[in-house]
Formats: C-alpha cells, sequence, structure tokens
C-alpha cells in the first residue's frame, strides 16, 4: 500500500495535521524570542566535514559551463554562521537536510531540522530553549506524554543533566583520563564485556562506549547528556572548566537523540584542523573527502560568542505523536 492510497493517506491525515500544529507553535514561540525566520540555500559547496556524515554530490554549471563540485547540505550550520558574521544576532530555520546512507525507522534520507543560534548567550540558554520546545510540542499535539516504541517519558518535566564522564564511571572508565591512551580505553571497553579491534581509533572506542552502554543507560528521560570530550566536539569551543571537554550537549527523549547543541567555536586556525583531521579519517574510512567552506573559515572571526543547536523536527512530532516511524510524519516520505 501507498502512502498516497487514500485510505492510507486517511489514517496518516490526523498525525500530520498535528505536524502542522507543532510547526506553528514552534515559528510563533521563536518569534515571541525575538528571532528573525531564515531561509539557508540548500546547494554548498561543502556539506559539512564531520567523518561519518555522508552527502548527496551533483555538478552545477555556471554561465561559461564550466563544471563545479556540489552539495545537497548535511545541516544549515555553515549558512547560518556567516548570517551572524553579517550581523544577526537571534536567527532560527526549519530547515530541510540530506544524509546519505541513513535509513530505519528513525531516519530518513531526506528530513527538517529546527536550527536556532543566539549570540551573547551561554549554551545553557539552549537547555531552557529545548525543555520550553518539547512542551510546546507536546501540547500542539494534545499530548501528555513522549512515547517511542515501549518507553514513554514526561515532556513537561525538567531534563535531567548529567556529564559523559559521569555516565563513563558508572561502568568504571574514566573517560577524559584515557584521551591520549585510546590502549587504556580500549583495555578497560574489553573489562566491560565490550569487544575492539587493533586498529580502532579513539573515537571509535569512544562510540562503541556511547552506543553500547550510556546511551542505553540514560533513561526514558528527558537527559541532557553534557560536557562531550573536546575530540568528539568538532564545531563547539573548549570549556573553560575543563579543556578536555567542550560546551557541547545532547538531549535525549524516550531513548531517542533529538537534539544536539553547542558554544560555537570561532577560532578558524583550531577549526580548519578540526576539519582536515576529520576529512582525513574520512578519507581513509570510506575512501572520500569533502571539501572546505573556506568562506565559512573566513566569517568564524567575524561572529559574536554564540551558541548553537539544531532539533530533528520530524523526531520531535514522532514522539509527541507516538508515531512508531519517522516516515509516518512526513507528508510525502523520501523516494
Amino acid at each position: 500500500m501507498t502512502w498516497w492510497d487514500r485510505d492510507t493517506h486517511a489514517d496518516r491525515r490526523p498525525v500530520l495535521l498535528a505536524r502542522n500544529r507543532i510547526v506553528k507553535a514552534i515559528r510563533s514561540w521563536f518569534e515571541d524570542q525575538g528571532f528573525t525566520e531564515v531561509d539557508p540555500a540548500y546547494l554548498t559547496v561543502s556539506p559539512g566535514n564531520e567523518t561519518h556524515l555522508h552527502a548527496f554530490g551533483t555538478v552545477a554549471f555556471d554561465e561559461a559551463l564550466t563544471p563545479r563540485s556540489r552539495y545537497l547540505h548535511t545541516s544549515p550550520e555553515f549558512a547560518m554562521k556567516k548570517l551572524l558574521a553579517a550581523g544577526e544576532e537571534r536567527i532560527f530555520t526549519l530547515s530541510r537536510v540530506w544524509r546519505n546512507r541513513e535509513g530505519g525507522p528513525r531516519h530518513a534520507v531526506e528530513f527538517t531540522m529546527l536550527e536556532w543560534y543566539r549570540a551573547g548567550a551561554g549554551y545553557e540558554t539552549l537547555m531552557e530553549d529545548c525543555a520550553a520546545l518539547m512542551q510546546l510540542a507536546a501540547r500542539a499535539a494534545g499530548a501528555t506524554r513522549f512515547r517511542h516504541r515501549d518507553t514513554v517519558c514526561d515532556p513537561f518535566a525538567a531534563p535531567r543533566r548529567t556529564t559523559l564522564q559521569a555516565e563513563a564511571q558508572r561502568h568504571g572508565i574514566d573517560l577524559l583520563a584515557t584521551l591520549d591512551a585510546p590502549e587504556t580505553l580500549a583495555a578497560q571497553l574489553n573489562a566491560i564485556g565490550l569487544q575492539t579491534a587493533p586498529d580502532d581509533s579513539w573515537s571509535d572506542l569512544f562510540s562503541r562506549l556511547l552506543t553500547a552502554r550510556i546511551e542505553p543507560g540514560l533513561g526514558p528521560g528527558p537527559v541532557i547528556l553534557d560536557a562531550y570530550p573536546a575530540p568528539e566536539a568538532a564545531l563547539a569551543r573548549r570549556s573553560p572548566q575543563d579543556p578536555r571537554t567542550a560546551e557541547r550537549f545532547e538531549l535525549f527523549a524516550c531513548g531517542l537523540e533529538l537534539a544536539n547543541a553547542f558554544g560555537e567555536l570561532t577560532d578558524a586556525q583550531e577549526q580548519r584542523a578540526r576539519f582536515t583531521a576529520d576529512m582525513d579519517l574520512k578519507e581513509r574510512l570510506y575512501g572520500q573527502r569533502y571539501p572546505l567552506d573556506e568562506d565559512l573559515l573566513a566569517a568564524l572571526p567575524q561572529m559574536p560568542p554564540t551558541s548553537g543547536c539544531a532539533l530533528g523536527l520530524d523526531r520531535l512530532v514522532m514522539l509527541a505523536t507516538h508515531a512508531p516511524r519517522l516516515t509516518d510524519v512526513l507528508w510525502t516520505p523520501p523516494a
């Protein structure tokens, strides 16, 4: 049965109308907060430089019919940071984004990202924003609880805040003490029953710990997982309290990652080094690398101190409407 079958669409329509109400409530909330809605271009020179994100590429011909490689962005982040450098201070977007090699009930190769930036605000402010957005989504959908599969959580409860270091210590691992010693982290993972490979990098080992032990142990939430190790926060500034960590948190609800937030890095030299290292690793793992956005690197020093957050709109709608799959909340699922 296709999604455009009349009976199928009639069954889906109440959830889709709830999505519209949530989007309307989000726009109203940001406008009340003094934000300006922006509409970043989708076609970019660089789709983003995170190792494990995969983009859709194409070729664009200029007026002289010269072919140039372009990509559909994996996030509107680069364009929005240029707008901050241009003088914008509070901006948000509901932007379509594309990520290749993603599928399943929680993912789609094409989806909608809610992304916002607050110039002059600490990244903890974004935690308050996330709590407010969960509440307004629940109200707009007429829900008192979020649900994903068999997991239920209260979107009106204050999110529990914890750190990666604290969660790792619950499993007997001193994560930050191993940053320069991947062999030590590998031994600690082996000791708690996780398999490792001889060529695993520290990042590989961290990802294994995160997905196998830390995320499943967070509980139904909402939970804010804060203070990511600096190597796992390529776009975030280091914490002044502990430079081994970065000003990065993720929001989880019903065991589902919902948002990713940063105190934004504006040091262009450090950002270039991080991008280059990530692309070197991407080339080693996948045989591919994406170009750096030189305009972004030129714009970073012009940015004010800023905090920014990306939240998966479709996942928020899925939780608020209790839909089992991401495609259930999309008006027209990607082909």
